[in-house]
């Protein structure tokens, strides 16, 4: 077509025109305005885009400008920072390697170490090597990585920020070194193994069955109280627990377990005396019965329980020394109860003193003397000082109290004297006291141990003893009692009654003195009591019941049938005069007292014999001449079978004076301050 032009686009995006044409021209800048307004479109687009990417890059320069101011330092700086790396790392290596075994053991250590008791401590063990070795090297590899720090740091190898972080981490590693390396579980499983030595104990330690009935007089010594199984056990534990500084509370926790299991099995002795106090009791009589329970269960205590105890304590400690096991064994004696028993004695020691206290002091003599290897044995250790000290102290107050009473009871007899006889005749109180408790002096019972006292007590004063010593003695006592006697036979104003009283006393020692040791030392002499009491006995009853008869006279009395009258009368007054005297001799004679059965019962049969006879005759004869009489029970006052009756009861003791023959007391204190048996004047009643 005429006038048209042709154009073209260049690789450039312009356009040109072939054609000069105007309207051509216009197109071609349109175009060529389109395609630079899409360009710039394009641009804008990718300038947003680059904007983040600028912003990380700009936060990642600092980063990578300290990763490449290494490569800024010195090249030997750069040389040397291999080999102090590869120093520290192989340290720390292994210490993290031990780090991850120790947790990798915390299962186990928590878990219940009665399921499997030898694989625990296993375990356990491995734990403590672990820690050791932490202990031993984690210093050492933190030092390491702190010469790292400070050569990085001297020779500006890393950057500062780097470096304040690493010194930070080191100082924390710094402080859990001295702190748990293990976050506890060492305490925890030692923990949980002292339970276990704690269950051990509380399960298997049992009272042993007995009751105050069930004490025998054979000793018998217990056996181990614990199975062996479970004194391995306790032995493994103990091995751990000491290796860990546990040793102690090991020690309390055993101590605490057995002296229960001991103090539950005396339990069942009713031990509650033991708390008495001197204040609690007059004399010891009171407690006499307790006294003697004391020695069995004293005995009981030592044989049977302290020395199963010993025995133990030696088997479960004894790899631990024996400083251990005997000073475990010495808490577990104080705590169970081996003080109270010798406090107890002691405190019969300080209570009031009197003969009867003598006895008893021997018998804690002869307990303690019985027990005295054992004693010796078991509580002779260092451990044991406080056992031993109050042990020592009892012996000595038994001692001394037991020999200061024996050589003081021949002044207190002689003090007696001066009282006055019993008012109705009867045996002094002293008399049938002393008589039995010398016979006890002398038996086989007391004598060798109240010799071995005084031996014992004269050697701490240097003096010798001789057996004869003893003897000696106790014939003075015995012979300051027959002084006594006389003395009091004639303190009575009424013959009869010193004859009675005489008779009575005579009788009584020979009696309980014939067949005993202490009649065989008086050899004849003790015979005289038996005359002495023959003499008496005719005495008494020549002047007492012996005149009776003498007024039944028969004098006088001619039966004829004028003289009725006149015998009746003499009858009458005769009979009248006998029942005068009597009821007067009756009356007073009732409340005299003659303990001995058999001579009450002899004295009464002659007094019968003396009498009844005579009187039977007598009413046999003369008695209807009063029966028929109005007032014939003024004269015919008794039968003759009422009359033997009432003689043959006689002298009978009443038992709410008599029931009870107690010692005399030793109270009160005279001149130089020795103790005496004077009470009251009824002292020797």
């Amino acid at each position: 077509m005429a006038g048209s032009s042709s154009c073209s686009v260049s690789v450039s995006g312009s356009v040109s025109c072939k054609s000069d044409s105007g309207i051509e021209n216009l197109i071609c800048a349109s175009k060529s305005l389109k395609l630079s307004l899409e360009k710039s479109k394009s641009v804008g687009l990718a300038l947003e885009k680059a904007g983040p990417r600028l912003d990380e890059i700009r936060v990642r320069l600092p980063w990578l400008e300290s990763a490449v101011r290494p490569i800024r330092a010195e090249k030997d700086a750069l040389v040397a920072v291999g080999g102090h790396i590869n120093r520290a790392v192989g340290p720390a290596a292994a210490v993290l390697k031990v780090f991850d075994a120790v947790h990798g053991l915390e299962k186990s250590l928590l878990s219940d170490p009665r399921i499997d008791l030898p694989g625990y401590l296993s375990v356990l063990k491995r734990l403590e090597e672990a820690l050791r070795f932490l202990g031993d090297n984690c210093g050492l590899a933190i030092q390491w990585l702190d010469d790292i720090v400070e050569y990085l740091e001297d020779n500006s190898v890393a950057d500062q920020v780097y470096l304040k972080n690493l010194k930070k981490e080191l100082e924390n590693l710094k402080e859990s070194q001295n702190g748990d390396l293990d976050g506890g579980l060492l305490d925890a499983a030692l923990d949980k193994l002292e339970n276990e030595f704690r269950l051990l104990l509380t399960d298997n330690s049992v009272p042993l069955p007995m009751s105050s009935d069930s004490l025998g007089d054979q000793p018998c010594i217990a056996p181990s109280p614990l199975p062996v199984s479970v004194v391995h056990k306790l032995q493994a534990i103990l091995g751990r627990l000491r290796a860990n500084d546990r040793l102690d509370k090991c020690v309390s926790i055993y101590v605490d377990a057995r002296s229960s299991n001991v103090r539950a099995s005396l339990q069942a002795l009713n031990l509650d005396y033991l708390e008495i106090s001197v204040s609690e009791f007059n004399d010891v009589q009171s407690i006499e019965v307790y006294i003697a329970q004391w020695g069995k269960h004293l005995e009981f205590a030592v044989k049977h329980l302290f020395e199963a105890e010993y025995k133990l304590c030696n088997d479960v400690f004894e790899r631990l020394g024996l400083d251990v096991w005997m000073g475990c064994f010495s808490k577990i004696a104080a705590q169970a109860g081996i003080l109270a028993f010798l406090q107890f004695g002691k405190t019969v020691t300080e209570s009031k003193k009197d003969p009867i206290k003598l006895l008893k002091l021997l018998d804690i003599f002869a307990s303690l003397n019985k027990l005295r290897l054992d004693f010796n044995r078991l509580f002779g250790g260092d451990a044991c000082v406080e056992i031993q000290n109050l042990t020592r102290e009892l012996i000595k107050s038994v001692i001394d109290g037991a020999a200061e009473i024996f050589w003081e009871l021949l002044v207190q007899v002689e003090l007696q004297r001066q009282n006055p006889p019993p008012p109705d005749g009867s045996v002094p109180r002293l008399v049938s006291f002393i008589t039995d408790y010398c016979n006890k002096l002398l038996g086989d019972d007391y004598k060798p141990i109240l010799t071995q006292v005084l031996i014992i007590h004269r050697s701490w004063k240097r003096q010798s003893f001789q057996e004869k010593l003893l003897v000696n003695e106790i014939l003075n006592i015995l012979k300051a009692v027959e002084l006594n006697l006389e003395t009091w036979i004639k303190a009575y104003d009424d013959p009869m009654l010193s004859s009675f009283f005489a008779m009575n006393n005579h009788w009584h020692l020979f009696k309980h003195l014939k067949g005993t040791k202490l009649g065989d030392l008086l050899g004849d002499s003790l015979k005289e009591h038996e005359q002495y009491k023959d003499y008496y006995s005719t005495t008494f009853l020549r002047d007492s019941w012996g005149k009776l008869p003498g007024h039944l006279s028969r004098e006088g009395l001619i039966l004829f049938s004028g003289g009725r009258a006149t015998a009746r009368d003499l009858v009458k007054k005769r009979l009248k005069k006998f029942n005068e005297v009597f009821d007067d001799m009756y009356s007073k004679q009732s409340g005299w007292i003659m303990v001995e059965r058999d001579l009450r019962e002899k004295t009464c049969q002659l007094i019968v014999q003396a009498v009844v006879p005579v009187y039977r005759s007598y009413m046999q004869n003369y008695g209807p001449l009063v029966e028929q009489d109005a007032s014939s029970n003024k004269y015919a006052k008794y039968t003759v079978q009422k009359l033997e009756e009432m003689l043959l009861c006689l002298y009978r003791p009443k038992p709410a004076r008599h029931g009870s023959m107690k010692s005399p007391q030793l109270s009160g204190k005279y001149g130089n301050g020795i103790p005496d048996l004077r009470r009251t004047a009824s002292a020797v009643v």
